[in-house]
């Protein structure tokens, strides 16, 4: 039943006279709750691998918010943690994956699928535990963002070492993709039997790529894990998150088919609700600067990005995280707004 879940009836393409609303990175840094709990646990992975805390902290801005959707609070890197590459997160710097497959091999990794199974079980606690109209989201990185942190063992400006090894290698890095893909498929799957509702692929660094990277390395792949997830879940929304992808968003839309499409904060929603396929959910797409700055400017782009989408069915979020110095206030004001 979608009626009384609206988000959810939204991404399955129905029109709401007022758009359902979540936001990306939505249980995080900038709520109270959330850092007393993570100080609590000692860090991000053990909060994430926890799925007492892990359930607890998904649900943290639905209690205080009402959000129309949760989503489950995990990282886009559990998929190489479960194929073989140690992860680490330490302290104000970014992710860490070792060995690097720019040098290491991907057949020398030993896997250990089970390092997934903390995520299932927090979904499984978390579906016990929402409102009954709250729609719940899984989610995955897509393969090219995620090879791109197994290539290079950390996040970087360009991508380049993830780049030249796709030129320079394309088996190789063909190879990587593939056991990606496959993994991803079977980890959204089971987040789905565990009871998620609809699945989100974030394709973080998208933008970086030529108009052939992007097709081999973003669309293909995309592609084959929506259509063996529809064949194994048909109904279940998936919405594709190609960050960056800017004009490339056409080509995304119709090569990965996706249920509904993320649009960044860089995106001119009304040039997107021209171009994308007709009745298409669009997802976006308020600058997160915008909601941590607030007043009548935040108030202004709220209304322009609705007024913009008014004649598709819209989930509105922002164009990519949360900030952590957002003032919970601000985000207070985004709903008045939207739901006054």
């Amino acid at each position: 039943m979608t009626g009384s879940k609206p988000l959810l009836a939204v991404l399955k393409g129905e029109m709401r006279a007022r758009p359902p609303v979540w936001l990306m990175r939505q249980a995080g840094r900038y709520l109270p709750e959330y850092r007393a709990l993570r100080a609590e646990k000692g860090g991000f992975l053990a909060l994430a691998t926890d799925p007492e805390a892990a359930a607890e902290v998904t649900v943290q801005p639905i209690r205080r918010f009402g959000f129309d959707g949760a989503i489950l609070f995990s990282d886009i890197l559990m998929v190489p943690w479960a194929l073989g590459q140690e992860l680490t997160f330490g302290v104000g710097e970014g992710p860490r994956l070792a060995p690097a497959l720019v040098e290491a091999d991907l057949s020398a990794l030993t896997p250990d699928l089970s390092r997934l199974d903390p995520v299932y079980e927090t979904v499984r606690r978390v579906a016990a535990m929402l409102p009954a109209e709250t729609t719940f989201l899984g989610f995955a990185g897509s393969p090219w963002t995620v090879a791109t942190y197994m290539v290079a063992g950390a996040g970087s400006k360009d991508q380049g070492a993830t780049r030249l090894l796709a030129y320079r290698d394309p088996a190789r890095f063909g190879a990587i993709i593939d056991r990606v893909v496959d993994l991803t498929v079977e980890y959204l799957s089971r987040q789905i039997e565990a009871g998620v509702e609809a699945v989100q692929l974030f394709d973080s660094w998208a933008g970086s790529l030529s108009p052939a990277q992007f097709e081999a390395h973003v669309i293909q792949p995309n592609r084959a894990i929506v259509d063996r997830l529809r064949a194994r879940h048909p109904g279940v929304p998936i919405i594709g998150f190609p960050k960056g992808a800017g004009a490339k968003l056409v080509d995304y839309a119709a090569g990965v088919a996706p249920d509904a499409i993320g649009l960044d904060e860089t995106v001119d929603p009304a040039w997107a609700n021209a171009v994308l396929p007709v009745g298409m959910p669009v997802q976006g797409n308020l600058d997160p600067l915008l909601l941590e700055a607030g007043g009548d400017a935040l108030d202004a782009g709220v209304r322009r990005i609705i007024d913009a989408l008014a004649g598709r069915p819209h989930v509105f979020n922002l164009g990519h995280g949360i900030g952590q110095h957002t003032p919970i206030a601000h985000v207070e004001r985004l709903l008045a707004v939207l739901r006054g």
